[in-house]
């Protein structure tokens, strides 16, 4: 690894890795990670234009009826690819690209958990569903920008819940080796000296002053080299050169030589004596590993054989403990090797604990398993938001049966007038609503993305310590129980029961469930217990997002019954209901199936 300095000025945080070593990150400021996100929104926009004008250019070609039903078929589709890219591109790269999307890696950021390990797909969803707050007011990521100026470690509010950081990963610069040859001043060598005449500091003034002076102007050049020779004039009595220039140049060559060597500075004492010995040693066996790293991150581990493996590994461990010890000498100072060194095996740490590949069969296990058994551990909060939701909807219901006139009040204008219609509707057997048959994709998709994006903000509001998730809950249920009531004031409740029947149970039951995710967030700022409050919302942030991914699947049922059966006319309600019990058992199961699955591999264990 070449090229410039590290930033001094940079924000860094430090964690401690399995074999008790410290890693330095450079926390990602705002600049960078804004430039990144522009990047993304780009090839987002991108994306989405190439697909809609693939999509257009396909209904083109056909006709006829043909015509119509590829049109219903491509709006879908382009529904479809419009949430997929909202809510999918940041936490499919991010979970599959290591941490990085495209733009993160033409910025050289990455997204890592608390303790340098690499994201897993719960934490990226955390992080990128929690957008719906942080990119608050009017897309602007107002919220979030305010929390990662506030944050010492730059998290907005989705890292905070996810324990994820943005780090950068910037190009440092290799340590000078003995085999090198000082570049700056003039080719005289010196004899390598027992002891270095400049301090570390002094050293690197010198240096910055031989790297630039071809850049300057004579005349500033001749000012800075007399002021470094009047600073540095006890090292310099022993030259002799005609100017201030040259003598510093046959200094810096000495010293240079020296540290090459592994001699230490007069002023070093105890184990600070050995960090240019330690430098001079290993900074060959460095370089090497260095090159081997960035074999490594482009094939990945599986591509190297098991020896390679080992030997990589090994070599870890050697570096991680060279760290160790270069950190002790260089005395907590800043220092171009310990930066160097830091990033290398920061890289290999990153590696080597990088999350397995996913697999079909994790993703069944995560589901099917890992999901209801969150909804089952999860009860008192899915509760608590049904109280929330139906509680305030059975009031409100109660309210317009007695007084439809109240219905103004919670009802929506264009919700009124459908009920106007609903009364003849009812006396025609024209069903709830209009059902051209060929739309339902388009209806189906724009019900499951709207249902989705409800539950994403239910749990996302979570972090208002639930305020505004109970709002969510407080406002639907007044506005559902209000409906309901109006339609039974008119006598024909049956037609708006005879529509919800077939998906309404596992639609409620879900944003019951997001409702819920996004009361575990604000547990854990309130009631964190025994826990700090940043280690809780971690782990209710794990927690969460599994019922999160349980309320998406019912949504997704629950939406291809709503665009498909729901809006039948000819179907008699008691077809309806039949469907919604069924909806109800296979809920039942479906929450059953972690415990049945659990209790079958315990039984096969006794038996074996």
């Amino acid at each position: 690894m070449t090229a410039r300095a590290p930033a001094r000025l940079a924000n860094t945080m430090e964690v401690e890795t399995p074999e008790l070593v410290v890693l330095s990150y450079t926390i990602a400021g705002v600049g960078s990670r804004a430039y990144a996100a522009l990047i993304d929104y780009a090839i987002c926009f991108l994306i989405v234009i190439v697909a809609d004008i693939g999509i257009t250019v396909f209904v083109a070609k056909a006709g006829g009826l043909v015509r119509s039903a590829s049109a219903s078929l491509a709006l879908s589709i382009i529904v479809l690819v419009q949430f997929a890219v909202l809510w999918g591109y940041y936490v499919l790269f991010e979970a599959l690209a290591d941490g990085r999307t495209p733009g993160k890696m033409l910025q050289r950021l990455r997204v890592v958990r608390d303790g340098g390990y690499s994201v897993t797909f719960g934490a990226s969803a955390v992080r990128n569903l929690m957008r719906i707050v942080d990119m608050q007011p009017l897309l602007v990521y107002g919220v979030g920008i305010i929390s990662v100026l506030l944050s010492k470690s730059g998290k907005r509010l989705g890292d905070m819940a996810a324990g994820t950081i943005v780090v950068k990963e910037d190009f440092v610069r290799q340590p000078v080796v003995a085999a090198d040859r000082p570049a700056g001043f003039s080719s005289a060598s010196q004899p390598p000296r027992l002891h270095a005449a400049l301090t570390a500091s002094e050293y690197e003034l010198l240096e910055r002053f031989s790297q630039r002076q071809r850049d300057l102007d004579p005349a500033r050049r001749a000012v800075l080299a007399g002021q470094l020779a009047e600073r540095f004039a006890a090292a310099l009595a022993e030259y002799s050169g005609a100017t201030p220039a040259g003598r510093l140049g046959q200094l810096y060559n000495a010293e240079r030589a020296a540290r090459a060597a592994g001699s230490a500075s007069k002023s070093d004492t105890g184990a600070a004596r050995e960090r240019h010995a330690i430098v001079a040693r290993e900074s060959k066996r460095w370089a090497g590993f260095a090159a081997k790293l960035v074999d490594a991150q482009k094939r990945g581990l599986k591509r190297l054989s098991e020896d390679e493996v080992r030997e990589f590994v090994a070599e870890y461990r050697d570096l991680a403990a060279d760290l160790a010890r270069l950190r002790t000498a260089a005395k907590g100072s800043e220092v171009d090797e310990v930066f160097y060194l830091n990033r290398l095996v920061a890289g290999a740490h990153n590696l080597l604990y990088r999350r397995h590949t996913i697999t079909p069969q994790d993703i069944g296990r995560y589901l099917f398993v890992d999901v209801p058994r969150e909804i089952r551990a999860s009860a008192l909060p899915i509760v608590l938001a049904a109280a929330l939701l139906f509680g305030p909807a059975a009031i409100a219901g109660i309210a317009v049966m007695r007084d439809p006139g109240v219905a103004e009040v919670f009802v929506p204008p264009g919700m009124l007038d459908r009920a106007e219609n609903g009364v003849r509707r009812a006396k025609n057997g024209d069903g709830y609503i209009e059902d051209p048959q060929i739309f339902r994709p388009v209806m189906a998709t724009s019900i499951i993305t709207n249902n989705v994006q409800v539950a994403i903000a239910a749990f996302a509001f979570g972090v208002t310590a639930g305020l505004l998730t109970v709002y969510l809950l407080v406002t639907n249920g007044i506005s559902l129980g209000a409906v309901f009531g109006l339609y039974g004031s008119k006598g024909i409740a049956s037609l708006l029961l005879a529509f919800v029947a077939p998906h309404g149970v596992l639609e409620l039951t879900a944003i019951c469930i997001s409702a819920a995710a996004g009361f575990l967030l604000a547990a854990a700022l309130l009631i964190p217990g025994e826990r700090t409050r940043r280690r809780a919302l971690v782990e209710n942030g794990k927690r969460a997002i599994r019922l999160v991914a349980g309320a998406a699947l019912l949504l997704v049922v629950a939406g291809t019954l709503e665009g498909t059966v729901s809006p039948i006319p000819w179907w008699p309600i008691e077809w309806k209901l039949v469907v919604s019990a069924l909806t109800a058992i296979l809920l039942y199961a479906y929450i059953r199936a972690g415990a049945t699955m659990k209790s079958v591999s315990g039984v096969v264990g006794l038996g074996s």
